[in-house]
């Protein structure tokens, strides 16, 4: 089993700087009437970044062993939360948009089952607790948009 770890340090109030095992530092905070500066990013948001990471990570790594000629992905992270605390994520969606030429649907599709039934750890860990649903679209590359 491998243990990974974190260290998470007070800046001042609730502004944070945070580090992992691969030793970059990443900045925390909150809005100034908690006593953050708003000078990062919400903990919790980086949840989403990391969940729209590690599938497009997966999702990019697995087009490309299929030689599928990808120029462009983007993960659009929708969430939403409850009122009340804990203000957890209730319900998360994942739209994928995946650009370039000659893309195959089954292709995408594919890759998108593979990363969240497979390979994508942070889908494994938040799916337990919170439905996560899906989309996508092909869309030409933007070189061929600008040449049309």
């Amino acid at each position: 089993m491998v243990v990974k770890t974190a260290l998470i340090r007070q800046i001042q109030g609730i502004s944070l700087a945070g580090k992992t095992d691969s030793s970059h530092w990443i900045a925390m905070d909150g809005p100034p009437e908690f006593g953050g500066s708003d000078a990062g990013i919400r903990p919790k948001e980086l949840l989403l970044l990391a969940l729209g990471g590690c599938t497009a990570s997966d999702v990019i790594t697995i087009l490309k062993k299929k030689r599928v000629a990808v120029d462009d992905v983007e993960i659009h992270v929708t969430a939403e939360q409850r009122d009340e605390h804990p203000q957890v994520f209730t319900k998360i969606h994942l739209e994928y948009v995946i650009r370039g030429e000659g893309i195959h649907s089954q292709d995408v599709e594919r890759a998108i089952e593979l990363s969240e039934s497979k390979y994508c750890s942070v889908n494994a860990m938040l799916r337990a607790t919170v439905p996560i649903t899906r989309s996508y679209r092909i869309e030409p590359s933007c070189a061929a948009v600008r040449a049309a």
